[in-house]
């Protein structure tokens, strides 16, 4: 589940200081990248500030104030692009969108006052851009939210258990045993189907009429066999 833009407050060291990362969960600095500003929404840029980046996350960090921080996961960011059109902004910058908790919330045009506001309410945060002091620096951490942001796929829901499309060979046996039973059998081991359930029971019929329909072949052959021999031993 998304999380969105989250305030970031944990920091190490002396001055500015470094963010605390997850370090016994394996979260590793990948880049840093000082002097560069923030904006979040519409609303202006913050004070430039440096930046981290994170196998797991993008951490900005105010230099002037130490109460001032910003993080999103990689998971929450749905979109990352190089923006240098002066018409989309006046600045060139990394261009991000943020999934937020909420799911519906409102257009961001109707957000804007809030995000405009004094109290910054960082669930109704839908964009992000940051700022470097350089243009040139653009590419760069572009390559570098590719490359993290390939280290955090979006996970993938499990399928019903009904989608199984192995069967042990026990369990067709079992079924062909079971003669009118069959689809019945199937019926009520919604964990052993095959395929989706809808229409999963022509299925099996079908893996199990084949069966059944070797089984008479083999039958077929023996009695050819049976035949064949019993010709050879008629006298000439």
């Amino acid at each position: 589940m998304a999380v969105g833009l989250r305030q970031f407050t944990a920091r190490a060291g002396n001055g500015a200081g470094e963010p605390v990362l997850d370090t016994d969960n394996g979260e590793e600095l990948v880049h840093v990248q000082p002097s560069v500003s923030v904006a979040l929404g519409n609303r202006a840029p913050e004070s430039p500030g440096t930046l981290y980046i994170t196998t797991r996350q993008v951490v900005w960090l105010s230099d002037l104030d130490r109460a001032k921080g910003y993080a999103v996961d990689f998971l929450s960011l749905s979109l990352h692009a190089v923006s240098r059109d002066p018409e989309a902004y006046s600045s060139p910058c990394i261009y991000t969108q943020i999934e937020t908790e909420d799911d519906e919330v409102e257009d961001e045009s109707e957000d804007s006052d809030s995000e405009c506001s004094e109290v910054l309410d960082l669930s109704n945060i839908r964009e992000m851009r940051l700022i470097p002091s350089y243009a040139s620096q653009l590419d760069t951490l572009f390559q570098v939210f590719c490359e993290c942001a390939e280290l955090n796929p979006e996970p993938i829901e499990e399928e019903e258990e009904a989608h199984n499309w192995i069967f042990s060979a026990d369990q067709l046996e079992d079924g062909a045993g079971e003669g009118d039973d069959v689809e019945w059998h199937f019926s009520q081991n919604p964990t052993n189907t095959i395929g989706h359930p809808n229409g999963y029971h022509d299925l099996s019929r079908n893996v199990l009429e084949l069966q059944f329909n070797d089984q008479r072949f083999e039958d077929a052959d023996e009695m050819g066999e049976v035949t064949d021999s019993g010709h050879q031993q008629q006298p000439q």
